[in-house]
């Protein structure tokens, strides 16, 4: 499998290869989504429940970075800076800030500011990376947009502490793919991820203990220990196929992509609790559908080829 999976990762191949693992990124956010609201009740404390699934993918995400990097790469420090910033604000931080946020923010004022992610990332990879976005691809763009917010109307959306948390949270996270997109120049995507989830748990049990949410560890259930595994393995599966994608691809199509999770975590709601979504909402996400994949198609047609970086020989 690992040698069919290589022929196809070629320099030709390597922009489509990225946009299909932003689509298994996709469809794997749309699950955890699912998942993670059952988890998170059955935890209790939300802080607790993402320290605790954090953990578990941290130490998975390791383990796949020992078995899968191989060959002439070896730990550069140069490299040091970028990982330790990913830990920082993709890993740990903006999880504090966006839960600490929820704590006190609206529902739908959260969902209004996280759907916006994609945006700032456009916005940043053009500034930051060169990323070029043609009219057609802004029009597309501005219709994801549009269709997030058919999803999730902006009517009765305050501004507050909580909100302000929130937003600090989604531009930590739009910077996090801009860092990724300049160290997976140098370094193999499994290794960025495991910094990214083992920097970030070291912040995250810090927190935890300062706020002395750690006590609660020991009188865990096991069924709650059940949602931490189970949770933390859709997170593995999350951050190692989309840095994987964002090695590949442009940073602005491969988060575009990730959009498309939406309506598959509203079809499992619709299967296991029959929540019909209402025609708006049902009519912003094949809106949004379409407009991701012709933001992907414009960036396969409209780019030479994206070479996988090579990591540098130490």
């Amino acid at each position: 499998m690992t040698r069919w999976f290589s022929s196809l990762d070629t320099r030709e191949n390597a922009g489509r290869v990225g946009l299909g693992l932003a689509g298994i990124t996709a469809v794997v956010s749309g699950i955890s989504v699912f998942v993670n609201a059952s988890a998170v009740r059955a935890v209790g404390d939300p802080v607790l429940f993402t320290t605790l699934k954090n953990g578990v993918a941290a130490v998975l995400l390791l383990g796949i970075a020992m078995v899968a990097v191989r060959g002439p790469w070896r730990p550069q420090w140069r490299a040091a800076p970028g990982l330790l910033a990913l830990g920082v604000i993709g890993g740990s931080l903006p999880f504090v800030l966006f839960f600490s946020g929820l704590a006190q923010a609206t529902a739908p004022a959260a969902a209004v500011i996280h759907k916006t992610l994609f945006v700032w990332v456009a916005l940043l990879a053009v500034v930051f990376l060169r990323e070029r976005l043609g009219g057609l691809q802004i029009g597309a763009l501005g219709v994801l947009l549009v269709s997030q917010l058919l999803v999730q109307s902006p009517t009765g959306v305050g501004w507050g502490i909580g909100e302000m948390m929130i937003a600090a949270a989604t531009a930590f996270w739009a910077l996090e793919v801009i860092v990724a997109k300049r160290v997976l120049g140098g370094v193999p995507s499994p290794v960025a991820a495991a910094a990214r989830m083992g920097i970030g748990l070291v912040v995250l049990i810090g927190f935890l203990g300062a706020t002395g949410g750690s006590a609660a560890i020991g009188s865990l259930r096991l069924d709650q220990v059940g949602w931490v595994l189970l949770t933390g393995l859709l997170l593995t599966a999350y951050v190692a196929s989309w840095y994987a994608a964002l090695q590949r691809a442009p940073a602005s199509a491969v988060t575009a992509v990730l959009t498309i999770g939406a309506p598959i975590t509203a079809g499992l709601q619709l299967v296991a609790a029959g929540q019909v979504p209402t025609p708006s909402t049902a009519a912003g996400y094949g809106i949004g559908l379409v407009a991701a994949v012709v933001v992907a198609a414009i960036a396969i047609r409209g780019r030479r080829p994206t070479p996988v970086p090579q990591p540098a020989r130490s």
